[in-house]
């Protein structure tokens, strides 16, 4: 369980429970007068995009809503709001998303209640199909190993890592059983010069020849931005240093600086 951050005053506040089906309940600690609804609301979506959660009483001066897993959220960040007032981040209780497994068939999808910045309640919501689910990574000399899990699709003949950086692409071999997968990528193949800035090459797997390629993802657990939390080992290279990192969408990069 984690706590909540400051909120917009006079802000409703919201306790969230998450089930590992993606289904989430939040339960307000206000008895709201009329037939109010917990509007969740997609930010950026241009038109609007809104998800309408119907409040009712639960007792105790207390107001519920639920966001069932059969109902779809596209993947962004949904801002929650009662009428025109943000939702105050209260208890959340995330501990049935931690190391979940997936449905076999359909995309993956995951659902991470989170305090903002500022003091608000949003969900993070992913929506990926098929997936590779990043999981350990280990290191060598100028080198790092990922290794991971496949959802939606199987490992098969001639399937490879790809770093990329706008157009440029480098591949490595992957290998694996039918459901998992690992690969090496030496540093030096993405930090050749001329070298005058950070760069960020993502990481995608392409899980046989001729396959779509799939971006490489942690998403499987109660972290909605690893940005900032899971920092890895860098190695000084020659004109360069070079270390994995995620980005705020818990998308697997190597970072790349001068």
């Amino acid at each position: 369980m984690t706590g909540s951050t400051a909120a917009p005053q006079g802000a409703p506040r919201a306790d969230c429970v998450a089930d590992s089906a993606g289904g989430i309940t939040f339960d307000i600690a206000v008895d709201l007068p009329g037939e109010l609804v917990l509007v969740l609301r997609r930010r950026g979506a241009d038109p609007v995009d809104e998800v309408r959660l119907p409040l009712t009483p639960a007792g105790g001066g207390h107001s519920r809503a639920a966001l069932p897993s059969t109902v779809e959220l596209a993947e962004g960040r949904w801002d929650a709001y009662v009428g025109d007032l943000p939702v105050e981040p209260g208890v959340r209780d995330v501990r049935a998303v931690v190391d979940r497994v997936p449905e076999a068939t359909g995309p993956v999808t995951a659902r991470v209640p989170y305090p903002t910045a500022d003091g608000r309640l949003a969900v993070r919501s992913w929506v990926r199909g098929p997936h590779a689910e990043a999981g350990d990574l280990t290191f060598g000399e100028a080198c790092c190993t990922v290794e991971g899990t496949l959802y939606g699709t199987e490992l098969g003949a001639g399937a490879t890592a790809e770093a990329r950086l706008g157009g440029t692409v480098h591949r490595v071999p992957a290998d694996g059983e039918k459901d998992t997968f690992t690969f090496t990528l030496p540093y030096d193949l993405v930090a050749k010069p001329p070298l005058d800035k950070q760069q960020l090459w993502e990481l995608w797997l392409r899980p046989a020849e001729g396959a779509d390629a799939i971006r490489v993802s942690r998403i499987l657990d109660d972290v909605w931005d690893r940005k900032n939390v899971f920092v890895y080992p860098e190695h000084q290279g020659d004109g360069y240093r070079a270390a994995p990192c995620y980005t705020t969408d818990n998308d697997l990069c190597v970072r790349v600086t001068p």
